[in-house]
């Protein structure tokens, strides 16, 4: 049972598509049902191997892939849908490339091979997905969320920079150091 956890990252990744699918095709209420699994596939996969110590070297490349994969998706798809400001998407986007390009560099020209997420990084996340909920539910006019909008789409916004800012930092402070 051991590959249970990577089995359940791989049904996130399949999952990605279709839930982008039902946005850009104003499918929302899908699109939020679809994510809610994809956020239950990505807390039970991370409970089985930590909880039954199930964790592989596959999984700690796949899981965070997975993520990046649906929340820039959904970021693109409600860009470009209208449901989020592009601008939004552009800071998701522009940040998640950014890091991919520093971490690639590190790859690439130091012998840095560990690149765990930061404290802001992870609040980043934690903000992207929670505002890609409450933007699935506001498109699927869920009651209450519109409400909500503008505030997450400042707040996802403000993690997002201060995040991809902390990146930036910490990657030159270590490549200094090295």
């Amino acid at each position: 049972m051991a590959w249970l956890p990577n089995l359940l990252t791989c049904l996130r990744i399949l999952l990605t598509p279709l839930i982008i699918r039902d946005v850009l095709d104003g499918h929302c209420e899908f699109a939020l049902w679809l994510s809610l699994i994809a956020g239950l596939s990505d807390a039970a996969d991370g409970f089985l191997a930590r909880r039954f110590n199930w964790s592989s070297r596959l999984g700690a490349y796949l899981d965070p892939v997975a993520d990046k994969f649906l929340l820039t998706g959904l970021y693109i798809s409600f860009g470009i849908s209208g449901v989020a400001p592009p601008a939004l998407a552009w800071l998701v986007v522009c940040r998640d490339v950014i890091i991919l390009a520093m971490v690639g560099g590190a790859f690439a020209l130091t012998s840095i091979r560990d690149f765990p997420p930061s404290i802001p990084g992870k609040i980043s996340t934690l903000f992207q997905i929670t505002g890609a909920l409450i933007l699935l539910g506001s498109c699927a006019e869920v009651p209450l969320t519109d409400a909500v909008v503008p505030l997450t789409t400042i707040l996802v916004a403000a993690a997002t920079v201060v995040s991809g800012v902390h990146y930036i930092w910490r990657a030159t402070t270590v490549v200094r150091s090295t």
